[in-house]
C-alpha cells in the first residue's frame, strides 16, 4: 500500500510527510519539519495515489478532505442559566489546616475555639455583605465542631441551615440560607 518516497499525511494530525522506512507493521515517515515519525498503516493517507481515496471518500475530492482535515472544528457549548441566587456562595473551610500553617502547641479547645470564632466572623461578613448562602465544611469527624456550629446558628434570627449538597461536599458541610431583609 505505501512505498519508500510516497507522500502521505496523518489522518487525525495536521502533519505531512514522506515514507522513509518501515518497522513490521508500522511506517516510518519524515515530516516536512524533518522529524522521523512512526504511524500505523491505517493512520495515514497516501496522497500520491488518490484512486485508493476515491473508493472511501464517495465523490468528494482529495482537496475537500485535506480542506475538512484543516479546518478548526468549532465547538459548541451549552451554558447553564443560573439563578440570581445561584450567583456566589461564600464557602468556608473549618478544618484547622486550612485555618493555621501548625497547629502545633494548639489543645482541642483552642482549635475549637479558633474555628468557631471564624465562622461567626465569616457569617457576619456574608450578613454585611447581603451574601444569600454560606457554606461551612467542618467534616464529619466526632460532630463536635458541627455540634457547635448548629448552636451558634440557632441564634442568629433571619438565617435558615441545613445538611449542604451531599454529592458536592458529602455529610460534612452545613449550608447555611440568609433571608434578606430588604430594609437593611
Amino acid at each position: 500500500m505505501f512505498s519508500i518516497g510516497d507522500k502521505v499525511s496523518v489522518l487525525d494530525e495536521a502533519i505531512n510527510g514522506v515514507v522513509v522506512g518501515f518497522k513490521k507493521e508500522d511506517v516510518i515517515i519524515e515530516t516536512e519539519d524533518g522529524f522521523t515519525m512512526t504511524y500505523s498503516v491505517n493512520e495515514l493517507v497516501n496522497l500520491n495515489k488518490t484512486s485508493d481515496l476515491k473508493s472511501f471518500t464517495s465523490n468528494q475530492s482529495l482537496s475537500q478532505i485535506l480542506k475538512e482535515k484543516e479546518e478548526e472544528k468549532k465547538r459548541s457549548f451549552v451554558k447553564e442559566k443560573k439563578s440570581r441566587k445561584d450567583e456566589f456562595v461564600l464557602e468556608v473551610d473549618l478544618h484547622i489546616e486550612k485555618l493555621v500553617p501548625s497547629k502545633k502547641g494548639m489543645n482541642n479547645y483552642d482549635i475549637l475555639t479558633l474555628q468557631m470564632e471564624t465562622a461567626k466572623r465569616q457569617l457576619d461578613f456574608a450578613i454585611k455583605n447581603r451574601m444569600p448562602k454560606v457554606v461551612f465544611i467542618h467534616g464529619v469527624g466526632e460532630g463536635v465542631l458541627k455540634a457547635e456550629l448548629d448552636f451558634l446558628l440557632g441564634r442568629y434570627d433571619g438565617i435558615s441551615f441545613q445538611d449542604a449538597n451531599y454529592q458536592k461536599y458529602g455529610l460534612g458541610a452545613t449550608e447555611v440560607y440568609i433571608k434578606q431583609n430588604p430594609n437593611r
